[in-house]
């Protein structure tokens, strides 16, 4: 037997996936995909979900988890110009612990079946208050557990893990891999286990993508069709699950580019349209902005004929038109409520982030924007 195995139930032999976070996205988005690659036969690691906030509801939801691990997500939006509205089954999970109320357990599992852990601990997941520490009898932050985690796995004699966060931070594999590295620095100062992480584990950048626009309760979710989950290669890495949107490349670079200047870039110029035409009072939602010409015709034309022709000389590898033409079905969804004012928050901010540098690029390539030039000059760019 290796070194610090252990027996495992029936139930957990397999729940080789450990996931930080009880978030309706990664119900809709890993788990989803996870469970379409066990139901195909493409791959055989479930989930167990780790609950790690101290909200009581927090704790409910993981309580529903753990008695409902198979639950309901309802596909509704437009996919190659058909609405769809579909209910599927994930059965991708093996339960759900309490990281507070059952840490012997999830050490247990984390020592002896573990192979990957994926995380969605939202925006400030990666802060770690001053007072916090690994040997802490439950940490506070998830870095803190996570590393707690790693090195009970280390002292155990066991191999390293693959670690796929799927926060949105640029690098979020590198970024987290820093993090942990500098707290076992602080806390443990052992250099075989510095080394252990930085050799034996592998630390993966992706890039995550679906709006999952509200929840079914008790446990369940609702999402559009379209969903990404692009991963960044790299010597050793094995998938935990095969899937139609999960894609291996060797730079996310374009994939974070396309989704920054076309999606994203399409949101904050129709925002500059809505106000000039003084639109706010009669057009709401994203889907009947798709809808009016005085908003849907200009955008297309910036796309057409200035951004996509800057991006494809950037980045050739990328279908630019196709992305477009699903940003746009993404945009017409017709069953979802997406605010043009939730969207207009920090508009000069991401006129600067989103429009100024491929406005930059068409400089460097000798590509004329007038439209482009014209409107980031109005924020001052």
């Amino acid at each position: 037997m290796e070194a610090g195995s252990i027996a495992m139930s029936a139930t957990t032999a397999n729940a080789q996936i450990l996931q930080f976070g009880t978030s309706r996205f990664l119900l809709a988005h890993v788990d989803a995909f996870v469970s379409e690659s066990l139901a195909s036969g493409a791959s055989d690691k479930k989930i167990m979900v780790v609950q790690t906030s101290n909200r009581p509801e927090g704790r409910d939801k993981a309580r529903h988890l753990a008695a409902h691990p198979h639950y309901p997500l309802r596909i509704r939006g437009r996919r190659d110009g058909q609405d769809i509205d579909e209910e599927k089954t994930v059965t991708s999970l093996a339960g759900c612990l309490i990281a507070a109320e059952q840490w012997p357990e999830l050490e247990q599992l984390f020592i002896g079946t573990t192979t990957h852990v994926v995380s969605n601990t939202a925006d400030r997941g990666f802060e770690v208050p001053d007072d916090d520490s690994p040997h802490h009898e439950v940490p506070a932050s998830f870095p803190c557990k996570l590393l707690k985690l790693l090195h009970a796995r280390f002292t155990a004699g066991r191999d390293g893990v693959t670690l796929m966060p799927c926060e949105l931070v640029v690098d979020n594999g590198q970024v987290l891999k820093r993090l942990v590295l500098e707290l076992a620095m602080r806390h443990y100062d052992e250099a075989d286990f510095n080394d252990w992480l930085m050799s034996r584990c592998l630390w993966v950048d992706s890039l995550v993508d679906r709006i999952v626009s509200e929840p079914l309760e008790p446990v369940g979710a609702v999402a559009e069709p379209y969903a990404l989950w692009a991963v960044k290669s790299q010597p050793g890495l094995e998938m935990p699950c095969r899937h139609p949107d999960v894609t291996v490349a060797e730079d996310l670079t374009p994939f974070e580019k396309q989704k920054l200047h076309i999606l994203n870039l399409s949101h904050t110029y129709l925002i500059h349209l809505w106000r000039r035409q003084g639109l706010e009072d009669s057009i709401t939602y994203v889907r009947e902005a798709m809808a009016e010409p005085k908003l849907r015709t200009p955008l297309e034309a910036l796309l057409d004929d200035e951004v996509i022709p800057v991006l494809a000389a950037a980045y050739p590898e990328l279908n630019l038109d196709a992305y477009k033409a699903t940003t746009f079905e993404r945009f017409e969804n017709p069953f979802l409520d997406h605010r043009l004012s939730d969207i207009a928050g920090n508009h000069e901010e991401k006129v600067k982030r989103r429009l100024a540098p491929v406005l930059a690029l068409s400089t460097e390539q000798g590509i004329e924007v007038p439209t482009l030039t014209a409107c980031v000059a109005g924020y001052g760019g």
